[in-house]
């Protein structure tokens, strides 16, 4: 209680110090949540990625997208010695105006032709109803993201592009891609995919080949990565082919030098408040000069005049690390909650990110409060008793 009376003996002055700091933490904390939920994502991409790989159109910026494939090139690409099993895959856009900013994976519809079932080690958990089956024509399940959005109940039915759809499953809360998607069968997929495609496009097409990709599971003890060469071989130059190491190089390695970078401008923001926390000590120090004479002249030793300035630095520091964190929270929630950002909720807040916003705000508060007290420590308690 001392100390936070001697921290508060100068009240404006030291809300404003724990202000500077709250800006630092509140930074921190706001950006971190988005680079610890894109991050999220990736990882999820990167185990998902890890035992597969993956073929689509050539035309595609490192073979991810949803330009239209014919899935009979599937039967080519399971010739490659190594490749255990391949499965078509279609994905698009759940809707093709997307209103809403998006900093995660829109909201998608994806369909398999279950030929991964016993190879797809990327599971997912469910929440309410049941997976689907090869069978379900004209049913879906439905990512936990896009529960609200659709008004997704198990047994109720929802619309997917002026199509009604029974849902038969709901999937548990990943904090990845599958959250905002919708799952239904290759039939139905191909269907609805069709119909989004240019008329010029689309009459070239053949509706029961359609697909965006060709996933292919490699044999026990082949690297998936070794078989991307024998694959684009096979296939030739019309087809994009990517393995676990083309994720991590066009995906996982740029997040990295994104995380970095929004972090260093939060840490930035940190350090400037810790500037305040040496100003405040500094002058805290000269105004208080007699008191630390009189403290030395009745025994107190540098110790003990060192703890007391550096307590009252962590004071200021964990202060304002604390209400940095709850307004970051506010904010999170508040904005995760509001649905400007889209299905995909753009910020998560792990304990680590809560934990370290804090832990290192009092560092920093202690260690901007270090020269300061080891300043006081020094005086010579006589010429501070003399001193004005």
């Amino acid at each position: 209680m001392q100390t936070l009376r001697n921290v508060f003996r100068r009240k404006t002055r030291a809300l404003l110090t724990i202000f500077g700091i709250t800006i630092g933490v509140l930074a921190l904390v706001v950006t971190g949540s988005v680079a610890e939920k894109l991050q999220l994502l990736v990882d999820g991409g990167v185990e998902y990625y890890s035992d597969k790989v993956i073929v689509t159109d050539g035309s595609t910026f490192a073979g991810f997208g949803m330009s239209p494939i014919s899935s009979e090139v599937l039967e080519d690409a399971e010739k490659v010695d190594g490749v255990a099993r391949g499965s078509v895959t279609l994905n698009f856009l759940l809707e093709d105006d997307v209103q809403t900013i998006s900093m995660g994976t829109p909201p998608m519809v994806e369909a398999t032709d279950f030929r991964d079932v016993g190879y797809e080690t990327f599971e997912l958990a469910l929440a309410e109803g049941r997976d689907l089956t090869a069978a379900d024509s004209g049913k879906v399940t439905v990512g936990a993201d896009l529960v609200s959005q659709l008004g997704a109940e198990v047994g109720r039915r929802v619309r997917i592009r002026a199509r009604e759809f029974e849902v038969v499953g709901i999937y548990e809360r990943t904090l990845t891609a599958p959250d905002s998607t919708v799952f239904m069968t290759l039939p139905d997929a191909q269907r609805l995919f069709l119909k989004t495609l240019p008329d010029a496009v689309a009459e070239n097409l053949e509706r029961k080949t359609l697909a965006t990709s060709i996933v292919l599971f490699a044999d026990d003890g082949v690297d998936p990565d070794e078989l991307v060469e024998a694959v684009s071989d096979e296939l030739g130059d019309s087809y994009n082919v990517q393995g676990p190491a083309g994720f991590k190089e066009f995906v996982q390695e740029p997040m990295q030098i994104f995380n970095y970078l929004i972090y260093t401008v939060a840490l930035i923001a940190l350090v400037v408040g810790g500037l305040s926390v040496i100003n405040t000590m500094t002058i805290s120090v000269s105004e208080r000069t007699r008191e630390i004479g009189i403290r030395k002249a009745i025994g107190a030793n540098r110790l003990a005049i060192l703890r007391q300035f550096v307590a009252e630095a962590a004071v200021i520091g964990l202060l304002g690390g604390l209400i940095g964190l709850g307004l970051g929270y506010l904010i999170v929630e508040a904005t995760n909650r509001s649905g400007v950002m889209g299905a995909t909720q753009l910020f998560l807040l792990t304990p680590r990110l809560a934990i370290g916003s804090v832990a290192f705000s009092l560092v920093l508060g202690i260690l901007a409060g270090l020269w300061p007290s080891w300043h006081a420590a020094r005086l010579d308690p006589v010429q501070a008793l003399r001193y004005e």
